[in-house]
């Protein structure tokens, strides 16, 4: 007979989900009322307000979407491509290919500006692309390139499209929370997160916010939007401000309310305290990884500091390393994606996993299982390194 299933407690700083706080899980587990409740939708603005405050905008089209990081990113292509529309595509990793693939299931073309896996998307190749295609509708990037590890200026590439009159989309998946990102002060149209990350919870939930540039162009669209259950026009029917409210699907109750707690925690730590935290710790695990003699993905200045990518030295049986880690640590850590697969680690510094705690023990136990495997380096030297940093 099947029981019940207790999951192993691990150390998650892997690429996401990241650990989610204790007060996060505790949220989850109040009682259930129904999605209509007054009460319910007195926390529903208070999500709005607060998601407001992470994604630094006063856009009155700002929502959790009822599914994952995925969906967000579907709800802003579904509402703004239409079929025959020109979209700039910006792809340095595996999610900006993922944005090619929405432009075209919308029926819109997408011209592709690519840079190398493990850099910053090109502000000079992007300009060269938007003099060359004067109409085309839509920028669309990744800030924080989970694949990889690499930041791109947001804020150059946002000025760029204003100026040719070109809206824009901007995947803030793994920034959200952990890396400044400007919304109204840099003029991004359209973005979308996730809750696996930064923010401390479980994922499933998928933050979007909406320009109102982008929201006039939705409405004059001339074609309908192709998701009933994604049309930003029937959701904020849901959404929307007012106590009366139309309903449009069961929102995940719990999971909204773990969702409203790991945004209390955020704002009560502070945005930009919250962004340095994420730094200051990825500084004591670069200094512990070099030490180990470790090399980066990513150049310093495109680096993302809740994303580390490092190349695994040779000789290293990469499975077999992150199995014992898992098995004898029950701590994750991910492997590469498409061209970088067997080739670097993914270590995650996200929301609550980001402390000097994990920190430190994830450089202990990396350290005794490369000794393990033969790699020779001196023992110790990481979590010295790293204590440098923090004193």
């Amino acid at each position: 007979m099947i029981q019940s299933f207790n999951p192993p407690v691990r150390t998650l700083m892997g690429p996401g989900p990241s650990d989610i706080a204790p007060r996060v899980l505790a949220a989850m587990s109040r009682p259930t009322i129904g999605h209509l409740d007054p009460a319910f939708i007195q926390m529903m603005d208070e999500i709005k307000q607060m998601l407001q405050y992470a994604f630094q905008t006063k856009n009155e089209l700002t929502m959790p979407v009822s599914a994952p990081g995925s969906a967000g990113m579907e709800t802003c292509f579904v509402n703004l491509v239409e079929p025959g529309d020109k979209v700039i595509v910006c792809q340095n990793g595996v999610f900006g290919g993922r944005m090619k693939e929405n432009v075209e299931r919308c029926g819109g073309v997408a011209v592709m500006v690519e840079d190398d896996w493990g850099t910053a998307v090109s502000v000079d190749k992007v300009q060269a692309a938007l003099e060359q295609n004067p109409d085309a509708k839509v920028l669309a990037f990744v800030h924080a390139e989970t694949s990889t590890g690499a930041i791109s200026d947001a804020k150059a590439l946002c000025a760029l499209a204003r100026e040719h009159d070109c809206l824009t989309i901007v995947d803030a998946v793994t920034s959200l929370g952990g890396s400044e990102l400007r919304v109204d002060e840099w003029g991004i149209d359209a973005i979308y997160s996730g809750t696996q990350k930064c923010l401390s919870c479980p994922p499933g939930i998928s933050p979007v916010s909406f320009s109102e540039r982008a929201v006039e162009a939705v409405k004059a669209r001339k074609t309908s939007v192709p998701s009933w259950f994604l049309d930003t026009n029937l959701v904020m029917g849901y959404w929307g401000a007012g106590a009366k409210r139309a309903y449009h699907h069961t929102a995940p109750v719990n999971a909204l309310y773990a969702l409203h707690e790991g945004l209390v925690m955020l704002q009560d730590e502070g945005l930009e305290n919250a962004w340095a935290r994420h730094d200051k710790h990825h500084q004591a695990l670069r200094a512990g990884l070099e030490a180990m003699g470790l090399k980066f993905l990513v150049a310093e200045g495109e680096r993302l500091p809740q994303l580390n990518s490092v190349f695994i030295p040779e000789g290293v049986d990469d499975a077999a390393l992150r199995t014992t880690l898992l098995n004898d640590y029950s701590l994750e850590i991910g492997a590469g994606l498409g061209a970088f697969a067997g080739k670097v680690w993914r270590i995650g510094l996200m929301g609550a996993a980001c402390t000097q705690r994990n920190v430190m023990f994830c450089l202990m136990a990396l350290e005794n299982t490369l000794l393990a495997q033969g790699i020779s380096l001196e023992a110790g030297k990481a979590g010295q390194a790293a204590l440098a940093v923090y004193q």
